[in-house]
């Protein structure tokens, strides 16, 4: 009887079982039809594609995006790197598209295919509102114009800069070239007129100067004969939003009222308004940071020990490592990791990752070299005596010499510490969305400058308390 029971049993879990993963199948066998696409972009090009309050990626571009992937049925994961490095991740098999407000020219056709355009625009030039001697090109001789890179204005200055007399110096992202001409630095600036004109309603202090010119076509791009599918299915949604009246909504969403003006906020104001977005940002500095020394101590202790030891190619190994990483600078390093690696291997690498080993090979050399300082700096004569007594070499290191070295080493490390968390910044070039990426975004939706006195208020008081903790940690030890 009890063996029947437990055939029973069996029996009826077996076939709940079955009715469970029959309803599962289906569904598993549709999430497994929709496609997701990674898309590059730069967000600090409103009114096309920047983030609002609630930290959701808006904007011509990315609301047309959006509703291109519902009509079309696939998903995108937005990727914020910025327009350049958009475009080589593109290039490097990064990402599987751009949407970026980027002009379709023949020398991009030769790289990318493009959807058809799906936005005419046109260059302006503007110039500061109490500017009264600039009305015209005429007026820009021995001046200087400020441009954003890979930009129809970029272009359209450069080839009239020579017409008309003046110089061309060149901005990453909008807010930046309108505060050089706010600060008198640049003279005058060119930009597509939707961009130029969302950004003086958000109370930059510009005014337009001349009519718009004859303009460029935006495009969607992918890399040359890649992804050809998504490209269809991205022209095949923009007629269909073009016919059901979905493409004008969205342009009327952000174009409608170019001439009414946002209230400026103050700065106490600006800061609650973002405080998420900023303690995001601050969060993932630190996280980075943290996981980042952590395997740099890891590396830089044993760099660092193999540099002191008797082996001349444990030594040799030691300096090239610390060479290399000392002698790279920061930035063409980032570049190197996150667009050549991934090329040369054919794989795709998350920003937070490339950051880590970014950080952490960087650090890992000036750590390496603070372990050798501080071994070199305990008398050379206590290993010495050490060794006479009959202990082994690592034994005398980590038992006499190690201890000692750790007290000298500590203010340094602490310092390094700082060092990397500051060095943090650098890599929202590549897209990571870390603190100083955060107040990029934030000042490209509202185009105020205040908010890098906010970020640096944020980094000082976080670096202050980690001081306090390096000094009070070094009395302890001291003490001990």
């Amino acid at each position: 009887m009890k063996q029947h029971r437990k055939h029973l049993f069996l029996l009826s879990i077996t076939l709940l079982l079955g009715v469970l993963f029959n309803f599962a199948a289906p569904q598993k066998a549709a999430a497994e039809t929709t496609k997701k696409y990674i898309i590059g972009t730069d967000v600090t090009f409103a009114p096309f594609e920047f983030q609002d309050k609630k930290g959701d990626f808006v904007g011509i571009d990315m609301d047309l995006l959006k509703a291109i992937g519902k009509d079309q049925g696939f998903e995108v994961e937005i990727k914020p790197l910025g327009f350049n490095a958009a475009v080589q991740a593109l290039e490097t098999d990064q990402v599987d598209g751009v949407i970026a407000g980027m002009s379709i020219t023949d020398e991009r056709k030769q790289k990318f295919d493009f959807s058809d355009p799906y936005f005419e625009s046109g260059v302006v030039m503007a110039v500061a509102d109490t500017n009264d001697t600039i009305k015209g090109y005429d007026d820009l001789k021995g001046k200087t114009v400020a441009v954003k890179t890979g930009t129809q204005g970029a272009e359209f200055a450069q080839s009239i800069k020579d017409k008309y007399g003046f110089k061309v110096t060149t901005f990453d992202d909008s807010s930046n070239m309108y505060e050089d001409v706010k600060a008198g630095n640049s003279d005058a600036a060119f930009e597509d007129y939707p961009v130029m004109a969302y950004a003086i309603t958000q109370n930059v202090p510009l005014k337009l100067v001349t009519d718009k010119e004859k303009g460029g076509q935006y495009g969607f791009a992918v890399n040359k004969g890649k992804n050809q599918e998504l490209l269809k299915m991205f022209n095949d949604g923009l007629t269909n939003l073009k016919n059901n009246g979905e493409y004008e909504k969205i342009q009327n969403r952000y174009l409608g009222e170019a001439d009414k003006k946002v209230e400026k906020t103050s700065t106490l104001a600006l800061a609650k308004e973002n405080a998420g977005q900023l303690m995001a940002g601050l969060g993932k500095t630190l996280l980075i940071t943290l996981i980042s020394i952590a395997i740099a101590s890891v590396l830089g202790i044993l760099f660092g020990l193999l540099s002191v030891t008797p082996s001349k190619i444990l030594r040799g190994i030691a300096m090239i490592y610390v060479d290399i990483m000392r002698g790279v600078p920061m930035i063409v390093f980032a570049f190197f990791v996150y667009f050549t690696i991934p090329q040369m291997l054919g794989l795709k690498m998350p920003a937070t990752l490339a950051a880590i080993i970014i950080l952490s090979l960087n650090a890992g050399a000036y750590i390496a070299e603070l372990v050798r300082g501080g071994i070199n700096a305990v008398d050379n004569g206590q290993l010495e005596a050490a060794r006479s007594l009959g202990l082994p070499y690592g034994k005398s290191m980590s038992k006499i010499i190690l201890p000692q070295a750790v007290k000298i080493m500590i203010p340094s490390f602490i310092n390094q510490f700082v060092i990397t968390l500051k060095d943090t910044s650098i890599l929202s070039i590549i897209g990571l969305v870390e603190l100083t990426q955060t107040g990029k975004i934030i000042i490209a939706r509202t185009y105020d400058s205040n908010m890098w006195f906010i970020i640096g208020l944020m980094y000082i008081i976080v670096i202050t308390f980690l001081t306090k903790v390096s000094n009070r940690l070094e009395r302890r030890i001291n003490n001990g």
